[in-house]
């Protein structure tokens, strides 16, 4: 007859961690080409109104924003009616020139010709802001103004 052996208790080996950083800067790099960082916080509530001719801008590095609307929940203290905003603070209908005065300075003198401002407004805005403000783009002669929306229905825009 066969002698029985006593079943030996092996310990399992430890993972190996050396591909573990490896891994770690990978993930990091992936996700540093992935992520699209927002240029400005929006303070103003901006739903877009619907058009159904839309076109896609070519070089979105030459696009100054100005957004136009309601504070939104976060900005009540504000007040609520509509407000201009300029990068990331509220501004005046005054503070409209030397915004765009101040963006086309930090531009290359070759691309000031081709810097458009987009007009990011709300569909429920009153439309006499808006008209103020392109009044002070046409005093700092910004005539290259682009109406940002969504594509759609536009039987779908209701207030």
């Amino acid at each position: 007859m066969g002698k029985f052996k006593q079943a030996v208790v092996r310990d399992l080996p430890e993972i190996s961690t050396a591909s573990l950083p490896d891994i770690v800067f990978m993930l990091l790099f992936f996700f540093m080409v992935a992520t699209v960082m927002r240029k400005h916080t929006v303070m103003v509530e901006n739903e877009l109104p619907v058009a159904d001719q839309t076109e896609k801008l070519e070089k979105k590095d030459l696009v100054m924003d100005i957004y136009v609307g309601k504070p939104s929940s976060r900005y009540k203290n504000i007040g609520n009616e509509a407000v201009i905003q300029l990068n990331d603070k509220i501004a005046t209908l005054e503070d409209v020139k030397p915004f765009i005065l101040e963006q086309r300075a930090a531009t290359r003198e070759q691309l000031v010709p081709f810097l458009i401002t987009s007009l990011k407004v709300d569909k429920t805005t009153n439309m006499g802001i808006v008209h103020d403000v392109k009044k002070e783009l046409r005093d700092v002669h910004a005539l290259k103004i682009n109406y940002t929306t969504r594509q759609g229905n536009v039987l779908t825009n209701n207030r």
